[in-house]
This record gives structure tokens, C-alpha cells and sequence, in this order.
């Protein structure tokens, strides 16, 4: 397919993918597409599965992926209206339940004392993006700045296991959220949060997207596996797709990723998904091992950013 063949493609798909292909690949904001994400297709259809005590699944975080924690990242990353009631209705009877003795978001019953930074830095991402208050979301920064670890990232295994090194997978969900409150207009422990960030993208960096800084090898090779929804876990294009959303400047440590996912373009110029997370999920978007319009859509809107032809 040429360009413009792809675009074609793209459009076809669920109007979530056609909003975003308008906004992110043309600059036209299409709020007449936005609109129609809660009524048809993919949105729709997650939103029909929420229960009547306003859950999705069993309750905040069981079980994956049908939780009412992974659904409202679902939605958000469909870019679903950020006014939506239903979805705010939701987050703050999470915040009014899920509370954990350190200000962050209790993954169940028997864990009150500690949440979880990686779950903290998902819940800010869509707490923030469907416009929480910002004052309701503060036990929540404070929460994952408490958490920030000498090498600059994050890891939500400090409070379990005594991890002394940061993760990719916690510092990437803690990145998008700290962003998405910012964007937002927040201005909570800003100076702070900006320099989490500025840590927490240099802890990507060094490691050049998923290798050992130590010793140059693949760190894993589940970090080149080309999936969505991406859940909690890392991978170098979610990576890469936060850099051009937080609109980092190209950095010559991103090459190499850059380069191994070109190779993965297909010859008709798209993507596949090649993996999915094992787990329940509401319905499956795009079939593995077949070419996927988020993958392609998340792949066009990076090059288009860093300028990559």
C-alpha cells in the first residue's frame, strides 16, 4: 500500500483510530469523532460492560484485563470525551474505596498499608486525562515521589521484594501519568514531578530502550514484541509513542530501537501485532500476528514526530 492507501486503511477502523489518525498524524482535533467514541464501536461496547455498583469485572483490579482499572485505561487510550460522567463516576468511587495507608491506590483488601507505584502511575494517567480534581489526586503524587529511586526511574517491587533498581515497566506507566497530569494544567509539586520526569526519561535512555546498561545486552525479549494493549507492561514502542506524546526531542540512544522497529514494518507499509497478554479481556480489537491500525497509527504518529521518513 502507498501512503495514502494506508490512510485509507486506517480510516476504516473504529472511530477511535479515526480520531486519532485526524488529530495525530493530520493536526485536526475532530471533536464531531470524539463525540461519537462513547456511542459506537469499540467505546461503546466497553462501556455496556460496566456493572451496576460501577465496576467493570470484579472490582479495581480482579480480574486482568477486565478490572475496572485496566477498562479505564482502556478507555483512555481510546481518547474517549475526558468529560465523560460515567468514567468519572467510577474514579471516585476508586477514590473514595481504594485508598492504601500511603496515599496512593489500594490494589485490594489485604494490601492497605502499600499501593503500588506502577498502578499509581496508570490510575494518574486516566485520573488525570478524564479531569479529576486536582486536588484529590495529590496523596496520589506524593505517593509515587515517595517512590522515586536513586537511578531516577521507579519499580513496584521496592515495597515487596526490596528492589534496588529501577523498572522499565513501572518508570514508563509512572512517566505517562506524571505527563497527563501535566498536560492536564495541573500544577501540584511541579518543579518536582518535572524532574521526575527528566530522571525517569533518562532511565530509558541509558538503557537505550531495552538494553543492559551494564552490559549492553537485551534486557528482554519481550520489550521487542510489538503489542496493544500494553497493559502495565513495557515495551520499546509504547516507549517510543510517550516520547512523541510528551514531545521529547530525538536522542541518538532511541537508534536502535528506532531502527529494530522499522524492521518490523511490513511489506504493504503497516504493522502487525504480534503478541497479546494473556487474560480475560472484554472483546479482542485486533487479532495477533495480523497488521493492527493501533500499531501503525502508534508507529506513523512517532515518525511523523521525530521527523523519520
Amino acid at each position: 500500500m502507498n501512503n495514502q492507501q494506508i490512510i485509507d486503511w486506517l480510516l476504516e477502523g473504529d472511530v477511535s483510530i479515526q480520531y486519532q489518525v485526524w488529530r495525530d498524524l493530520f493536526g485536526s482535533d475532530k471533536k464531531n469523532l470524539q463525540i461519537r467514541i462513547a456511542n459506537e464501536g469499540w467505546g461503546a461496547k466497553i462501556l455496556s460492560k460496566r456493572n451496576s455498583d460501577g465496576h467493570w469485572g470484579d472490582r479495581f483490579y480482579q480480574p486482568k484485563w477486565i478490572s475496572t482499572h485496566y477498562t479505564l485505561l482502556d478507555l483512555r487510550n481510546l481518547n474517549l470525551p475526558s468529560n465523560n460522567e460515567i468514567v468519572q463516576q467510577t474514579i471516585e468511587l476508586v477514590l473514595q474505596n481504594n485508598l492504601a495507608d500511603d496515599g496512593g491506590i489500594q490494589l485490594g483488601p489485604s494490601t492497605s498499608q502499600h499501593s503500588d507505584v506502577c498502578v499509581n502511575g496508570m490510575f494518574l494517567n486516566y485520573a488525570s486525562y478524564f479531569k479529576t480534581p486536582e486536588k484529590k489526586l495529590h496523596s496520589i503524587i506524593d505517593s509515587i515521589l515517595n517512590e522515586i529511586m536513586p537511578d531516577g526511574g521507579f519499580n513496584c517491587r521496592t515495597t515487596r521484594s526490596g528492589a534496588i533498581h529501577s523498572s522499565l515497566h513501572s518508570t514508563v506507566s509512572v512517566l505517562e501519568g506524571f505527563t497527563e497530569f501535566q498536560k492536564a494544567g495541573y500544577t501540584y509539586k511541579k518543579e518536582e514531578i518535572s524532574e521526575a520526569i527528566k530522571t525517569g526519561i533518562e532511565f530509558i535512555l541509558i538503557h537505550r530502550l531495552f538494553l543492559s546498561d551494564r552490559t549492553g545486552q537485551i534486557i528482554d525479549k519481550n520489550f521487542l514484541k510489538l503489542t496493544y494493549p500494553c497493559r502495565w507492561r513495557y515495551d520499546i514502542l509504547r516507549a517510543m509513542d510517550y516520547f512523541q506524546y510528551a514531545e521529547i526531542k530525538w536522542d541518538n540512544r532511541m537508534t536502535e530501537a528506532m531502527t529494530y522497529l522499522s524492521k518490523k514494518q511490513n511489506k504493504d507499509g503497516t504493522w502487525n501485532i504480534q503478541a497479546a497478554h494473556s487474560g480475560q479481556v472484554h472483546f479482542v480489537m485486533e487479532k495477533a500476528g495480523k497488521p493492527s491500525r493501533w500499531n501503525t497509527l502508534r508507529m506513523l504518529r512517532i515518525k511523523k514526530h521525530f521527523g523519520i521518513e
